[in-house]
């Protein structure tokens, strides 16, 4: 059913067989006898003003199939890339096929018809070819049925091949076969097994180093035979884990993670609340704050030098009381100490902080808690004085907070 709009349908497929009620739009039916058969589809929903609908269609059962072959044969010198294409499709007893029942195309933007026993085509440029003999002629059942073939042409076979250089054991390389001609395809995987497949696949259990070879064979190029190698590395996955603490946890309090993982070189933390760090340090504790109460789901993906990966996660449990307050004095000295003021607090979900000088000229504005004034207004030190401020937060609880204070400079 084309218009699919129906709940049930009803189907009778003019044979004398059986009619089928389905509740999708789509059946199938096989036909034992030849003949032309009235096929009508009854389209039911009770819900509509019509309830039913009916639509028929007519389908023709012949048995006068042909069947639809040819081989290709490269003409000589080698250098050449002329082809002889040999028609060896067979028409129906007392059906033969005519002047208009084949089309060649030459998978080079290049079409002819004609059924003659053998065409011919002379190629422009080396490359890969899919070449296609079509059966165009409607008076057998199966048209418009095809046979394709795959040519690689060029003067002389060169073996080349493509497939990521490292894989994770079970490694299932594929390998991309982009030979320039070539008849036949011989591929040694290194590991005692082999193929003569065009593209095969291959399944690596052991972990190692493996050299694979291919050899490609095409006698009618001048050099009839090439070989090339190429290695792969199989490797072991790291295995990732972590711990984390405190547990039970604490209000207020930096959940702390530390990294158990091994045979891994590079590490990405995922929180679960959003927010992400990769490091390739493994001794280090991590500590993050959340930003809110509730139950996390805490990630570490552990990776090696050749890509492979495990992941490991934990349910992590915070448990946040808004707060807020900020430094009354700081020393922007430049001796690494205290140089910064911020705003400290848990919960912060947003926020808008502001410093004026004496006289009222605003010299200072974020909404990044992690973001503090570093006694510089315009790329200038300002003086050492005292400095006021007002704070608007909004906590990850839905609650609204203002602060109003004053911070003192010192040299």
């Amino acid at each position: 059913d084309t218009v699919a709009s129906g709940k049930q349908f009803l189907w009778d497929f003019g044979d004398g067989s059986p009619q089928i009620k389905t509740t999708i739009p789509s059946t199938q039916h096989t036909y034992n006898t030849l003949g032309n058969f009235n096929v009508r589809l009854i389209s039911i929903d009770s819900l509509t003003c019509n309830i039913s609908d009916t639509s028929f269609t007519n389908i023709r059962v012949r048995d006068d199939k042909a069947y639809i072959s040819f081989n290709s044969v490269k003409l000589p010198p080698c250098e050449a890339l002329n082809y002889q294409f040999n028609n060896t499709s067979n028409a129906p007893v007392n059906k033969p096929f005519n002047s208009q029942s084949f089309q060649w195309d030459f998978g080079d933007n290049t079409t002819v018809i004609s059924n003659a026993p053998s065409v011919f085509h002379s190629y422009p440029a080396p490359g890969t070819y899919n070449v296609v003999l079509r059966l165009i002629d409607t008076s057998y059942c199966n048209s418009p049925d095809s046979a394709v073939a795959q040519l690689r042409i060029a003067p002389n076979v060169k073996a080349q091949f493509e497939t990521p250089a490292f894989g994770c054991v079970p490694y299932t390389a594929i390998f991309n076969n982009t030979s320039l001609a070539g008849q036949q395809f011989f591929w040694d995987f290194g590991d005692k097994n082999t193929s003569t497949d065009q593209s095969p696949s291959h399944v690596y259990t052991i972990t190692g180093t493996y050299t694979i070879r291919l050899t490609v064979i095409d006698t009618s190029t001048c050099n009839k035979i090439d070989s090339t190698q190429q290695t792969i590395i199989v490797s072991a996955k790291p295995t990732a884990g972590f711990t984390f603490g405190p547990q039970p946890a604490q209000e207020n309090t930096a959940t702390l993670f530390s990294n158990f993982s091994f045979g891994a070189t590079l590490y990405k933390w995922t929180f679960g609340d959003g927010d992400t760090l990769i490091t390739t340090k493994r001794d280090t504790i991590i500590s993050h704050i959340y930003n809110a109460s509730g139950l996390y789901n805490a990630c570490l993906v552990a990776f090696n030098d050749f890509g492979c990966t495990d992941t490991v996660c934990q349910q992590v449990q915070a448990i946040i009381i808004p707060l807020i307050d900020v430094p009354n004095a700081f020393t922007p000295n430049g001796d690494g100490v205290n140089d910064k003021v911020t705003v400290k607090g848990f919960g912060i979900q947003k926020m808008e902080w502001r410093i004026y000088n004496r006289w009222g000229a605003l010299i200072f504005q974020t909404g990044n808690p992690n973001q503090g004034w570093d006694g510089k207004y315009n790329g200038a030190l300002q003086p050492q004085e005292v400095y006021v401020y007002v704070l608007d937060v909004t906590f990850s609880d839905g609650t609204k907070f203002r602060k109003n204070g004053d911070i003192t400079l010192l040299r």
